[in-house]
């Protein structure tokens, strides 16, 4: 989460402020500390109660915003998401609906379920470092057992500990990256640096020389948007037996046993055209599909770039899905595009054609978000679901691999981030009600006049 908040801020805007994010981070580990040892006094109740308040609001406040959405999906995404939200916030703050029992099952399930999606994504997949995600894994399945069963601690602490981890990953991970800043150039994206490196999928970060020391504007609206196209597995193949999450993430068996992952490609008009294919088509049926999730090298193949969506439209179909953004920095996506495609070598769960959108899209959004005060943008990020939401998808990857049905959800999270509504909660919030009260105003005689 805070890596992807660092990214949207940039790193022109928080190098020369290294020693605040410095600070920020020794203040974070030491409130983590105070609330573990419980040194003063009601330490551990706020700080509960201020996490639970803020999941409320933010859950309130999506639910409104989510009720005067337009579009359908945006609108069931939004409710899920605002009404688990406002559960947690009840759950954890210290209302009527307070229970602690609730709370720890809550947080169980959730460990319990990352802990074996990681152990099995990475013992399958099997990329550089794979064993450190294993164990991360054990950790959190081990780290459920204690929250569930209430030892060795009770329920009543559940909440303060959760806290307190979040709070010592942040700190750990703001302070690495003050240090990282200090000497970082500023020619250089944040995504060279290595807190970004697990799986060398930004070793073409974008490096760009200015013909001056000042830092350059805000990316502002560009007159071409950049488009992510996505041919997901479902949406590209002919499907007559569907298997929802699989589906949807992984992969679809099309009618003739063949395996169906879809496809995600780039496009900024007229020149820059991101789209990784393998040079010949991989053919293979379920039983060789595992061996070659593998992200090790036997598993490499030559790759090809195809020059035109117009052309692999042609040759293929029209994506089922697409996201345009308005507010990039085309710069960095031209020098990105510039240095991937040095290299054509294609693997199918390390290095295709849904990772190398992902980092484009990283790499165009970098600094998107920087402003005047980057600690008032950086908090407010903070603080904000969406973030969250990109943030797991990012560590899901991270486990697994990029795929499009990923790369797709990460594109539209990353929209709602980067060019939310021209209109405020406010005036979205004025206007629902004000809708609401005219309908519940007009009477059945009135309607039908």
């Amino acid at each position: 989460m805070v890596q992807l908040a660092f990214i949207l801020v940039g790193a022109r805007a928080l190098r020369r402020r290294w020693w605040g994010l410095f600070i920020v981070a020794m203040v974070l580990l030491a409130l983590a500390v105070l609330i573990l040892a419980d040194m003063v006094d009601g330490v551990v109740s706020v700080t509960t109660e201020m996490f639970g308040y803020v999941f409320l609001f933010e859950g309130l406040l999506g639910l409104f915003i989510a009720l005067g959405s337009p579009n359908m999906a945006g609108r069931i995404f939004g409710l899920a998401r605002s009404a688990l939200l406002v559960t947690l916030g009840v759950l954890i703050a210290d209302l009527p609906f307070h229970n602690d029992l609730a709370v720890a099952i809550l947080f169980a399930i959730a460990f319990a379920v990352d802990g074996v999606a990681r152990i099995a994504s990475s013992a399958v997949i099997r990329f550089p470092r794979w064993r450190i995600m294993v164990a991360i894994g054990i950790a959190e399945m081990v780290l459920a057992l204690f929250v569930v069963t209430g030892w060795p601690m009770s329920y009543r602490l559940n909440v303060p500990l959760f806290v307190s981890l979040l709070l010592v990953v942040s700190g750990w991970v703001i302070l690495r990256t003050s240090l990282m800043l200090r000497t970082h150039l500023d020619e250089v994206a944040i995504l060279a640096l290595p807190l970004f490196g697990r799986r060398n999928w930004y070793d073409n970060a974008p490096v760009l020389v200015d013909a001056d020391d000042a830092p350059p504007p805000r990316p502002r609206r560009q007159a071409e948007p950049m488009t992510v196209y996505v041919w997901t597995p479902v949406g590209s193949a002919d499907v007559r037996e569907r298997r929802l999450l699989v589906d949807r993430y992984i992969a679809a068996v099309d009618a003739n046993g063949s395996i169906s992952t879809g496809h995600s490609a780039l496009e900024m008009k007229p020149d820059v055209y991101i789209s990784h294919y393998p040079a010949e088509e991989i053919e293979a049926g379920t039983a060789q599909f595992a061996r070659m999730l593998r992200a090790s090298a036997d598993n490499n193949v030559r790759g090809r770039f195809q020059p035109s969506y117009g052309y692999e439209s042609a040759q293929w179909c029209d994506a089922d899905q697409k996201v345009q953004f308005s507010i990039y920095d085309a710069r960095r996506l031209r020098a990105y595009w510039a240095g991937y495609r040095q290299d054509n070598t294609y693997n199918l769960t390390n290095r295709n054609c849904s990772v190398a959108v992902a980092a484009a899209l990283d790499s165009a959004l970098e600094g998107t978000l920087n402003a005047r005060f980057p600690w008032v943008r950086l908090g407010r990020l903070m603080l904000n679901p969406d973030l969250w939401a990109a943030a797991y998808i990012r560590s899901r990857a991270e486990a697994m691999s990029w795929t499009p049905g990923m790369v797709l959800d990460y594109a539209r999270t990353l929209k709602r981030i980067v060019e939310p509504g021209a209109a405020s909660w406010v005036v979205r919030l004025s206007d629902f009600l004000r809708r609401l009260t005219s309908r519940k105003a007009a009477t059945p005689g009135e309607s039908a006049s």
